[in-house]
């Protein structure tokens, strides 16, 4: 399974007084098992990018090879592309409805014609899965959870649809810091565990350069940056231009540089930092 993006251009009201270029010439591709960061200020593109990858959206130039299937064809069925594609929007706690959890995750998977021993496998593996037990969750009403709790169960009815590729758009938004935590290493684990395709949409520097393998940047509905968590975050002022700042702890470690302290450069993980601080402290003769 790969993903292979070429030209995408898209047009919003095109021909109209409202016209707008959304997207031009984007260009990357994802290999199966690998996390995608793409990363952007409000308004780069990055959800009408996201649409174009599940036919929500057709191109008006380019193409999207899913799997060896150009999506963008007219004759190609997108029911069967949607189901190999789970896509889920930013607060997806707004579209839970059911009178439990175990019905709400076993949503998606009824709509595909299963049989009810094969939903209710999908269902408990999907929910213990995002984190959280089965048997203490599935008679639950969804609307008496936390809002952390309440974004897995979301998630989990889109895993349990077992797509290839998995988009999450701002996962974590409007939570709080420990559901922000509990939620990215949920997303973290579900991607070690599946091993297939994953793109994380976020604006948090951070979980980017903590989760991804590979990170594109969309500025104006272009690529500016597309590489390595640490290619992409040794370009500061290349992202400076686009509205966006490296990490924090790659902010910290920078700032030390600049002031004359022997370190890496572009360090994005806070235990690389916390090794080459102590070090050069143990050097200078400072103990903890």
């Amino acid at each position: 399974m790969s993903i292979r993006v070429t030209n995408l251009k898209h047009i919003y009201d095109k021909g109209m007084p409202t016209e707008s270029l959304a997207l031009e010439n984007i260009n990357f591709d994802v290999e199966d098992g690998q996390l995608l960061g793409i990363i952007g200020h409000t308004g780069s593109g990055k959800s009408t990018l996201l649409q174009h990858l599940n036919g929500l959206l057709k191109p008006d130039e380019g193409t999207i090879v899913i799997g060896g299937v150009d999506i963008t064809k007219p004759d190609v069925s997108m029911t069967e592309i949607r189901k190999r594609i789970g896509l889920v929007f930013q607060y997806p706690e707004y579209q839970l409805f059911e009178e439990n959890v175990a019905k709400d995750v076993a949503f998606g998977p009824r709509n595909l014609g299963l049989d009810e021993d094969e939903i209710e496998e999908r269902v408990k593996e999907a929910i213990e899965l995002v984190g959280l037990d089965y048997d203490t969750m599935k008679d639950k009403s969804p609307f008496d959870l936390s809002g952390g709790q309440k974004r897995r169960v979301a998630i989990a009815g889109v895993i349990a649809m077992k797509p290839e590729v998995l988009i999450l758009d701002e996962p974590t938004a409007g939570l709080d810091p420990k559901a922000h935590k509990d939620v990215l290493k949920m997303i973290e684990e579900v991607h070690k565990r599946t091993g297939n395709i994953t793109i994380l949409v976020s604006h948090n520097m951070a979980d980017i350069a903590k989760l991804s393998d590979k990170v594109l940047v969309i500025d104006s509905g272009r690529v500016v940056a597309l590489g390595t968590p640490k290619e992409v975050f040794s370009h500061r002022e290349e992202l400076s231009r686009v509205g966006l700042d490296l990490p924090p702890i790659t902010q910290l470690t920078e700032a030390l540089r600049s002031h004359g302290f022997d370190i890496k450069d572009t360090i994005l993980s806070v235990d690389t930092a916390a090794d080459e601080i102590a070090f050069i402290l143990k050097n200078k003769g400072i103990s903890r």
